[in-house]
């Protein structure tokens, strides 16, 4: 079946409809809403999505708030409700406030590493010419590894007895013992964090870099001999909305997701060892049994986590120019 040819009154008629479209804003192909025969037919697409947040997250949440303000028997056979008592010795008490404390230098040292080395690496990778696929592959290797197991290698490369980074640091005269001292055991979850985190950021800036034109680039070099200038007045502003999304990731990630990493290098040791707010929020309720009071505190982290997020989308990404 061929194609007729339109008439002229016809073509004139289809030329007028798209300058019309054009002036007005419209697309020549508009977006085709879904109709249903039945007005309880989205719903029970949505069901099984609404299901899951509500069972796994709401609930849980609810449960944890109310749990906040009782003094439950370990066991389940009572509660007796205590009001703000779980709140103000968790605020109040100094081990708290230490690991809080200990919970934002992680964070902000964790994060700043992680985005820095992530960006130096993609900068370096995005001008390499000859073996660039190796290079890359061994970078993102790394991120195909778990938490738990990342937090176990990193535990033999810290050991005692036979770990490399041990032996180094007697070299220097330092007699490096993770699990034991406080700040040797931070500087190990440290490494293993930023070591774990470095390939997300990688693929992420990475892609940003090879989505910059060339056009640009090219007016860059014009504009700027200086390597340093270019990359700071041309290259990082396009980068932006790359490094606020992995900043709000990064942050998360510190907060919540090196937590097997913490559990595989303090567990079993002494208990004057660094750890998170959220490896805080284990101890206490599944160790030490005290469901209200590790409610408190994981309502107290829900809630910083919370302005933390309102923080960022209020004044960062004023900064930040989506082009």
């Amino acid at each position: 079946m061929t194609d007729t040819p339109l008439s002229l009154a016809e073509a004139d008629s289809t030329l007028f409809t798209r300058l019309r479209r054009w002036w007005s804003g419209e697309t020549a192909n508009p977006v085709k809403r879904v109709q249903f025969d039945r007005p309880l037919t989205p719903w029970m697409f949505l069901l099984p999505q609404l299901a899951v947040v509500a069972i796994f997250f709401y609930w849980p949440s609810v449960q944890a708030v109310t749990s906040s303000f009782y003094l439950e028997d370990p066991f389940g056979f009572g509660a007796t409700f205590v009001g703000l008592d779980n709140y103000t010795d968790a605020l109040t008490s100094r081990g708290y406030m230490s690991t809080a404390a200990f919970t934002a230098f992680f964070c902000v040292v964790v994060t700043a590493l992680s985005l820095g080395l992530g960006l130096l690496l993609a900068v370096k990778a995005d001008k390499v010419i000859r073996g660039a696929e190796t290079y890359k592959t061994l970078l993102i290797s790394v991120y195909a590894i778990a938490p738990p197991v990342a937090g176990l290698i990193g535990m033999m490369f810290f050991d005692m007895h036979m770990g490399p980074f041990t032996q180094i640091a007697a070299w220097f005269g330092h007699d490096l013992r993770v699990g034991i001292d406080y700040w040797d055991t931070a500087s190990a979850l440290i490494v293993i964090s930023v070591w774990k985190q470095i390939p997300y950021n990688f693929i992420f800036f990475l892609s940003g870099l090879q989505s910059v034109p060339v056009s640009v680039r090219e007016a860059a070099l014009i504009d700027a001999k200086s390597g340093w200038r270019r990359f700071c007045d041309i290259t990082l502003p396009l980068l932006a909305p790359t490094a606020f999304f992995l900043l709000v990731i990064n942050i998360t990630y510190t907060m919540f997701d090196t937590f097997p990493i913490i559990d595989v290098i303090v567990k079993d040791k002494p208990a004057n060892n660094p750890m998170t707010l959220v490896y805080k929020v284990y101890l206490d309720g599944f160790k030490g049994n005290d469901i209200g009071g590790s409610s408190a505190q994981s309502v107290i982290l829900m809630v910083v986590v919370a302005l933390l997020t309102v923080l960022q989308f209020r004044f960062l990404e004023r900064r930040v120019h989506y082009g």
